[in-house]
């Protein structure tokens, strides 16, 4: 085992973004923050780590509003499959209705690695999430809490997954 993936031997991984209000929570960063909270209250999950906040348009290009994303950092004993449909409990909870792909939404939350496990199902679970070495709002915002971080199955570092990032996607980081 090399000293990339021994580093990420625990690290699991969440990306998440929002780029509509909620009537409860308000500001797509103010439902974010209550999203990673509520993850925390049943005591199995905690939060050891959140990114800053970006701003990005939306991939691929459309003409929905921006998007705040970031990535967290979690700690926790469920499996992958259990952290998974968690995650999808709490964006039913705050609202998220799935229709289509790419669409506006009020959250998404999703699994983004789960250590060094590849878990591939047809139609099921995909980790590492399967295009997250395609997008800078999940990229950049993962270098800042896990910079050492190095892709399980592509065996790339994040710098050099950055590196390789189309130039067209818009992103900033929030002040």
């Amino acid at each position: 085992m090399n000293n990339d993936t021994a580093r990420n031997d625990r690290v699991i991984l969440i990306a998440f973004g929002a780029n509509l209000p909620t009537e409860e929570y308000g500001a797509p960063a103010d439902t974010l923050k209550a999203a990673l909270r509520r993850l925390t209250e049943d005591g199995d999950i905690s939060v050891a780590n959140v990114s800053p906040f970006y701003e990005t348009a939306p991939v691929p290009v459309s003409d929905q509003p921006w998007y705040v994303n970031g990535v967290a950092r979690l700690e926790t004993a469920l499996s992958a499959h259990d952290l998974l449909a968690r995650l999808h409990h709490v964006e039913a909870e705050f609202g998220r209705v799935r229709r289509e792909r790419n669409e506006a939404r009020v959250i998404d939350l999703d699994l983004i690695a789960y250590g060094d496990d590849l878990l591939i199902e047809e139609g099921g679970i995909q980790v590492p999430h399967p295009r997250m070495h395609q997008r800078a709002f999940v990229l950049l915002p993962l270098r800042d809490i896990v910079p050492e971080w190095c892709h399980p199955q592509l065996h790339r570092s994040i710098n050099d997954l950055i590196s390789d990032l189309p130039t067209d996607q818009e992103i900033r980081k929030q002040s």
